[in-house]
């Protein structure tokens, strides 16, 4: 049944992305351009490549596929599903203006007069003198266009190709610009955020304890090396406490993707490293994940807990491991713990707060929602989340959501930049 039900879910995608590349075909390459000419075969091209490639990017890591295939249907293949998103919204709300332009167009003539009604010429008639006519109809302007548009035997640029040429153009224009702006803002590398959390059992001892929150860096095909050294650098001038990776590290093997978290090796903090596994993790092969960032100097938290010298420090390991029979446990990580020391759990989701609610937890640092990643996407996160972004409280727990370090996917960000979190704590008994 749920193979079925998944069957249904992708046949029914397939099919909505179909009509809509069949629509934006229509109207950004047959209404532009004159047929049999090599700008409208470039447009057809590209309509049937790029989603074609899009498809091969979603489905070469998940296949089994050489790494090298997977990076170079990458970029094109996600970046076009980006420019998609934004072609589309920006073709909806250009729609009813290519309309209202294409009306108003319709009832002028180039001189700029009325042509409602059909123009009468004289013609002469057989046999009579030539003084004699009848009135015969002489097809207006815009008529002409559209018969010239319809048979492709126009001369020169019709006033509908005008406006359909203006008007995709400049919703082109902005998805690109949209898209373009993204990607530089991820490839630029995440900033930094500060956030202050007062914690009631938090000793004075431990006020401004500062805690390094790294989430979904996501290193794959598109990602790499370079963008694992770009965290790095901006984690280490921070001059964290504590470093906490909150999962999604990566979407891939170690053998693909180990020498691009290399760079986590110099990560540095008075009081270690931590990682928790994100739901990723368990797509790329989360054991020998957790092996490795344990090669790299980092200290996995599979369901479990270290007591620092002020307060507790616990991991859960994420529900996408559930599948294999290695899921959060709560009761493992926090079961037997003092209650009376203050308690911050590491757990990517954050779905899992009520879990940490009713074990005490004083704070809990998540990610996984990228904060919506691209505008609108926001609006979904916060249907499966009880946070999409930022501080919360639920009852005595508090919950920070981090939008993350990197992408998934395009690598694209609208409306949700990417960020280091740099959670200081703070006593109340300072």
């Amino acid at each position: 049944m749920t193979i079925l039900i998944f069957a249904l879910v992708a046949l029914a995608v397939c099919a909505l992305l179909v009509l809509v590349h069949r629509w934006l075909w229509i109207r950004l390459v047959r209404d532009t351009t004159a047929p049999g000419r090599l700008p409208r075969r470039i447009g057809t091209a590209l309509t049937i490549a790029l989603p074609l490639l899009s498809v091969a990017a979603l489905t070469t890591g998940r296949a089994g596929a050489p790494f090298w295939l997977q990076q170079t249907v990458a970029w094109p293949g996600y970046l076009w599903l980006a420019v998609l998103l934004y072609l589309t919204l920006t073709m909806l709300v250009a729609e009813p203006i290519r309309a209202l332009l294409l009306r108003r167009l319709a009832h002028r003539d180039p001189s700029g007069a009325e042509v409602d009604a059909p123009r009468p010429v004289e013609v002469p008639t057989a046999g009579a003198s030539s003084a004699a006519t009848v009135t015969a109809e002489q097809p207006t302007t815009a008529e002409q266009s559209a018969t010239e548009e319809q048979s492709g035997t126009g001369k020169g640029l019709t006033r509908r190709r005008f406006v359909a040429r203006t008007v995709g153009g400049a919703a082109a224009a902005v998805a690109v610009g949209t898209v373009g702006a993204g990607t530089h803002g991820v490839l630029r590398g995440p900033r930094v955020k500060r956030v202050q959390v007062p914690l009631a059992k938090l000793p004075r001892a431990a006020h401004g304890f500062r805690i390094a929150v790294v989430s979904d860096v996501h290193l794959g095909p598109v990602l790499g090396r370079a963008h694992t050294q770009r965290i790095v650098d901006t984690v280490n001038r921070t001059q964290p406490d504590l470093i906490a990776i909150v999962g999604d590290l990566v979407d891939g093997s170690v053998p693909d993707l180990g020498h691009a978290a290399e760079p986590l090796r110099r990560l540095a903090a008075r009081h270690g490293s931590y990682f928790v596994t994100g739901n990723h993790e368990y797509f790329s092969g989360a054991q020998q994940w957790i092996d490795h960032v344990r090669e790299l100097g980092l200290t996995p938290l599979e369901n479990a807990r270290r007591e620092l010298a002020h307060f507790d420090l616990a991991g859960v390991n994420d529900i996408q491991g559930e599948r294999e029979g290695k899921g959060p446990d709560f009761g493992a990580a926090l079961g037997d713990r003092d209650r009376a020391r203050a308690a911050v759990l590491l757990a990517h989701q954050p779905v899992v707060i009520h879990d940490a609610v009713r074990h005490g937890v004083d704070l809990q640092l998540s990610g996984h929602t990228h904060g919506g990643q691209l505008w609108p996407g926001n609006y979904l996160a916060e249907l499966a989340n009880p946070t999409v972004a930022g501080l919360e409280r639920y009852g005595d727990t508090q919950l920070y959501v981090s939008r993350g370090a990197g992408a998934w996917g395009p690598p694209v960000r609208v409306g949700a930049p990417s960020d280091i979190t740099v959670v200081e704590l703070a006593s109340f008994q300072a």
